[in-house]
């Protein structure tokens, strides 16, 4: 029978006071409170790589990295933009290193912070050393324009005598000419030969730490080009669409390229690179992550487009919420809806919901309603209710380790 959506849907059993005790007993907690796969996708074999205490590859989570946009020689700036991305989730960074004042300065980082550290080095491979030198989890490097083999030897031994990893970074836009020529341009194909060509340097010198990326501004090139490694090595692959535009630009391309790659099992860490605030490209990959179920670290918003029949202002109280919510590492999924379609079910299915009424919105907890709210105070509400449970979460957690 049709029940048309009134204030007595509404309705609570006993009382129409919000209860902000209603979160759930024990038998709803995850087995894992902190990160879940979920996503049943069948992921690509690969080794393992260590960058610092960071796995990558094998049975892993996927991983999520950024760069620092900041001069490594301004110790002072690049460690604050190292704790806003370990706030932010990050958990492996990479700085530039295109001098020795930024080694100077890289020994410093080093003594400030402990998320893994990548050195991104081009051309002189002393800097290689003396980033190795400095504490550094892994260097970036492309084998071939280190010019020279036993320059390749110098940089191996060092990562190899610090126990560092080697990222092969293969860019579309740095190609090296004789493959440009020979392909006609930088194609899928000319990419995996040059990083092929990179492996198999360091391979000659016994060194398999190693982790490689093949990235193009191109969204398909860049997906085929990793299609085609794949069926060629099993080292772990670092993903990403490289110069993939502005905040919003750059989110939709690696979306979509990242998104297709991930869907088929391929990828084992990640950067999203964003003209934008480096939180941003954190926040970006781990929505991407999330939305295939490969990870579920922090609060996923469901909301509602808005409509001629909502009856909260959605797109303002989802903004609100996300913002109030960002601290919140545990897995919880909030439902903001605006009204009678969708929303009941919505906000039902997500561990804490509300739906927007005629007069007040009604408030789930974990599918059972929970009371009416006022709409000046659905924001407080959810941000309260969220919390007390992840904090449910977090304990349970601790149990399980202990």
């Amino acid at each position: 029978m049709f029940e048309p959506f009134n204030d007595s849907v509404f309705q609570t059993e006993g009382s129409e006071n919000l209860s902000l005790n209603m979160i759930g007993n024990s038998d709803d907690i995850p087995s894992n409170c902190l990160d879940v796969n979920s996503s049943g996708i069948n992921r690509r074999k690969t080794i393992e790589v260590n960058v610092g205490d960071v796995v990558i590859g094998g049975d892993a989570p996927i991983s999520v990295q950024s760069m620092c946009n900041t001069f490594t020689y301004d110790v002072k700036s690049t460690v604050n933009q190292i704790h806003s991305l370990e706030e932010a989730g990050c958990e492996i960074i990479r700085l530039a290193v295109p001098d020795e004042k930024s080694v100077v300065g890289l020994k410093e980082i080093r003594k400030e912070t402990k998320t893994p550290l990548v050195a991104d080095i081009h051309f002189d491979y002393r800097l290689a050393i003396m980033a190795a030198e400095a504490g550094v989890d892994c260097l970036r490097i492309n084998p071939g324009n280190i010019n020279g083999e036993d320059r390749v030897t110098e940089v191996v031994s060092a990562a190899k005598d610090h126990g560092l990893s080697i990222r092969i970074g293969v860019n579309a836009g740095s190609l090296e000419k004789h493959l440009l020529d020979r392909y006609g341009g930088a194609t899928p194909e000319a990419m995996v030969e040059s990083g092929l060509r990179h492996i198999g340097m360091l391979e000659k010198r016994n060194f398999n730490n190693t982790k490689i990326s093949l990235k193009a501004s191109d969204v398909m090139k860049t997906v085929q080009a990793y299609r085609l490694m794949a069926q060629k090595v099993e080292y772990p692959f670092h993903l990403g669409i490289t110069e993939s535009g502005s905040l919003a630009t750059g989110s939709v391309k690696s979306s979509v390229g990242l998104g297709l790659l991930l869907s088929e099992g391929i990828g084992d860490t990640m950067r999203v690179s964003l003209a934008a605030d480096p939180t941003e490209e954190v926040r970006v990959a781990y929505e991407i992550l999330k939305s295939l179920k490969l990870r579920s670290k922090g609060v996923n918003v469901i909301a509602c487009p808005s409509c001629g029949r909502v009856q909260i202002d959605v797109d303002k109280l989802t903004s609100e919420v996300e913002k109030e919510l960002s601290h919140i590492k545990e897995p919880i999924t909030v439902a903001v809806m605006g009204c009678e379609v969708n929303g009941p079910g919505e906000a039902r299915d997500a561990d804490i919901g509300v739906a927007g009424g005629h007069k007040r919105a009604l408030i789930f907890s974990k599918g059972e309603k929970d009371g009416l709210v006022d709409y000046s105070d659905i924001k407080n509400v959810l941000v309260e209710k969220v919390e007390a449970l992840a904090e449910k979460y977090k304990l349970e957690n601790q149990k399980q380790e202990s």
